[in-house]
């Protein structure tokens, strides 16, 4: 068995599986697709990435009113029409507007249009963790709307064994851990 990384759009990782040049795909926001199996792992909300001197910067959590004055740098729709369409939806629920937004296909440029003071970023969580950029802070946004799931996805008629036991092993390895129900009296 080999395990490659292969790091695409959603919207790929996912055609990829489809076409069978993938046996399995992590994807974080999988579309809704009877011809795939997509198995949860993880939830996370998306981030907001703003200038360390944007007036809701000292909040722990963020809602998209926070955001509605400013520009926006958003991952282009190819990138994860899903997340992007969530974002797009909860805006237009709450009667914003945004302007002139941004839009990148990798988080770095968001990073750097940020620093540069050209807009608050969304982003999804493991790239929040992971880039540091001086003046730049980053922020859950609190609408469950915008939480979204990272899945396993495969076929969903794949009778592979192998493929479904190693898939079966990587979703056991990362489930969060069931909370302790058991309490001392």
């Amino acid at each position: 068995m080999r395990v490659r990384l292969k790091s695409q759009f959603a919207p790929e990782l996912v055609r990829s599986v489809l076409a069978g040049e993938l046996d399995f795909a992590i994807v974080t926001a999988p579309p809704n697709d009877g011809q795939i199996k997509a198995s949860s792992f993880a939830r996370a909300p998306l981030y907001a990435a703003l200038p360390a001197t944007h007036q809701a910067a000292h909040k722990q959590r963020l809602m998209l009113q926070d955001l509605a004055k400013d520009h926006w740098i958003l991952f282009a729709k190819q990138v994860n029409p899903v997340a992007y369409e969530a974002i797009m939806e909860l805006a237009q629920r709450e009667a914003i507007h945004p302007k002139d937004p941004h839009y990148i296909m990798l988080a770095h440029e968001a990073i750097q249009l940020v620093s540069e003071q050209m807009g608050v970023a969304f982003l999804p969580k493991a790239s929040a963790l992971h880039i540091h950029a001086e003046g730049v802070v980053f922020r859950p946004l609190a609408d469950e709307s915008l939480w979204f799931e990272t899945c396993v996805v495969m076929r969903a008629e794949d009778c592979s064994r192998l493929v479904n036991e190693f898939v079966r092993s990587f979703l056991h390895r990362h489930q969060p851990p069931l909370p302790n129900r058991h309490q001392s009296r």
